[in-house]
């Protein structure tokens, strides 16, 4: 143990590595070890060596990996923005540049949910008395509000700018009907078939979402090329045969909540509308503008202002009303 003792006493001691001026200055190792770190100073072999090429050589590495890092991040951000500008206003096209496309070309750019566009033409309606028949009459809505009452206290009710919940899934094409235009500049047109419904969910500020069955279901428009237009049907929301969380349905499922019987406290009048379900239709009302049409190729193009009541689910709740403006584009012939 005494053996041990005196070694490591020893060892303490400061060495003479060379400098026998410097032992006498009062150079101890244990009174500053950065010192020793910094001037390469190996305690074990008791030597002294100033080398600052490597700490030269480390910063310089640790410099030239920071640009390398920033000028990423930086090329990185340009791509974001460019990529997020591209994706969030796709350029319209118009049909004939839509169809020369593949599927891969038009996936994931949001074109797919737009309506064309028309190249050249004039700013009114140009064509001729006669019966045509519309066709790829396409809705595009652009903006979505719901008349509900403001957020602060006793606001009036007034339609409020909404949050679109769905994907861009929302509009209406491949429509076609009877265009008919009168002597006196009057025209008619009379919805037959095509995708004339879509399912959509908006989110009102407050919170509270809104469903509804963006549609011109049977639509019959009437008026002068700049401002014609009509009702249309708006089917409910959910078919007769949809079960709530509760299995009750309007034609099928429970009649009552359970623990709520016929002829008890399920027949109750504000147990009534969620025990009877409605799946009767409502209308909508929509007006239509002409702003640029092209006899040469049938392409008229425009657009829209419809007013639609929400989803009631199935008569348990009463509806909303939605303004949907938009464009449309048609094809004539």
């Amino acid at each position: 143990m005494a053996a041990s003792l005196h070694v490591a006493a020893t060892l303490r001691q400061p060495t003479q590595a060379g400098l026998p001026g410097k032992t006498k200055t009062g150079l101890h190792l244990r009174s500053s070890q950065r010192v020793c770190k910094a001037l390469g100073y190996d305690p074990a072999g008791a030597r002294l060596t100033c080398s600052l090429q490597t700490p030269l050589k480390d910063l310089v590495q640790k410099c030239a990996d920071a640009a390398k890092i920033a000028g990423f991040a930086l090329a990185t951000s340009a791509f974001l923005v460019s990529g997020a500008g591209a994706e969030g206003v796709p350029k319209r096209l118009t049909y004939d540049e839509i169809q020369s496309k593949t599927y891969m070309e038009v996936k994931g750019t949001g074109t797919a949910n737009q309506c064309p566009t028309i190249d050249g033409g004039v700013d009114s309606f140009a064509f001729k008395t006669g019966n045509y028949n519309m066709k790829k009459f396409c809705l595009e809505p652009t903006s979505f509000t719901v008349k509900a009452e403001g957020v602060a206290k006793n606001a009036p009710a007034e339609f409020q700018n909404t949050k679109l919940m769905t994907r861009l899934t929302y509009t209406l094409d491949e429509i076609e009907g009877p265009f008919d235009v009168s002597s006196d500049g009057t025209v008619k047109f009379v919805e037959k078939d095509g995708i004339d419904y879509a399912a959509v969910t908006v989110q009102l500020p407050g919170g509270e979402r809104v469903p509804f069955l963006f549609t011109i279901k049977q639509l019959v428009a009437v008026g002068e090329p700049e401002n014609f237009g009509g009702e249309f049907l708006v089917p409910s929301y959910r078919g007769s045969s949809f079960l709530d969380p509760k299995g009750r349905g309007g034609s099928t499922g429970y009649d009552n909540a359970v623990a709520l019987p016929a002829g008890g406290r399920g027949d109750e009048e504000e147990l009534k509308k969620e025990n009877i379900k409605d799946t009767s239709s409502s209308t909508g009302k929509i007006t239509l503008s002409v702003t640029k049409s092209k006899p040469q190729s049938g392409e008229l193009i425009g657009v829209f202002e419809s007013i639609q009541p929400s989803d009631t689910d199935l008569g348990a709740k009463a509806p909303k009303d939605v303004k949907i403006q938009g464009v449309w584009y048609a094809q004539l012939e």
